[in-house]
């Protein structure tokens, strides 16, 4: 069951047997970072929150992969007792990843689950190269995970994102620098954390257009290519926050599991939103 500290917003459907989409939020992110996709999709229950360690649920402290797979289980359990339509999951970079896991663990859980830019190093695709004279390794992480966390935000939105950020998002960040160590530390262990050939369950994984990190593209294209079963998609124009720059796409994305979950096509829904952005946000 899911920690009691964990901060979770769910936004009803009108029908009782509406599908409902669970959101996975990525490496030092939110979940309100999907306010927006969940605009457009208004036929659709969806859930958002906070992973544990970031944000408004960092009263439940930190933990690695597998904790993060135990929360999002017992959400989609109590999601299926609500509802009864099929439940699916969406995943952003490391929550696509936990995404993933939790299928594995449980393939009842889920009709169908989509990965976006999932960061899978152990296929051979990262970011950086292995230390010098090492064939394999990591870099080490900063030793105040707050200063990992404005490094790791510098990687992600670009060198001079940090300095534009106000200083009280600048300390919010910070403090998420605990959570953001431990979910890097969930791959700096010995032999793949999961063996994503093993999934059974319908899956689509998406990567952004040609602007994308190479190594976030290659998994995708890797993972399409080899997961059985699985497909790929791209959204062209985006980068890595293409939940954020790109809420349209990625609301299609949605729509798009819940089709391999159903077999039936929904709807666009119009949200009235500002039209998107091209900004990867914060």
């Amino acid at each position: 069951m899911t920690p009691a500290a964990l901060h979770v917003t769910r936004r009803p459907a009108e029908a009782s047997d509406a599908p409902t989409v669970v959101f996975v939020h990525g490496s030092l992110d939110r979940g309100e970072s999907f306010r927006r996709v969940v605009r457009r999709l208004p036929d659709f229950a969806a859930i958002c929150y906070d992973r544990r360690g970031y944000q408004r649920s960092r009263e439940a402290g930190t933990t690695g992969l597998s904790g993060h797979v135990d929360d999002l289980l017992g959400l989609a359990e109590r999601a299926r007792a609500d509802s009864g339509g099929p439940v699916v999951a969406v995943g952003h970079s490391f929550g696509g990843d936990v995404v993933v896991a939790a299928a594995l663990a449980d393939p009842r859980a889920f009709g169908a689950v989509a990965a976006y830019e999932p960061p899978m190093p152990w296929l051979g695709f990262r970011r950086q190269p292995a230390p010098r004279g090492r064939t394999s390794g990591w870099l080490p992480l900063a030793d105040d995970p707050g200063d990992e966390a404005e490094a790791f935000y510098s990687r992600m939105m670009g060198p001079t994102a940090w300095g534009r950020l106000n200083p009280d998002t600048q300390a919010s960040r910070r403090a998420d620098g605990p959570a953001l160590v431990a979910d890097l530390n969930s791959f700096r262990v010995d032999g793949p954390p999961f063996d994503v050939l093993a999934l059974d369950v319908p899956a689509v994984f998406a990567m952004g257009g040609p602007e994308s990190a190479p190594h976030h593209r290659r998994t995708v294209e890797w993972l399409a290519a080899h997961v059985h079963g699985a497909s790929g998609c791209e959204i062209t124009a985006a980068r890595h926050g293409a939940h954020l720059s790109h809420p349209d796409h990625f609301a299609a994305l949605a729509r798009e599991v819940v089709l391999r979950a159903t077999g039936a096509p929904t709807a666009p829904g119009d949200s009235g939103d500002e039209p998107d952005g091209e900004g990867e946000g914060d």
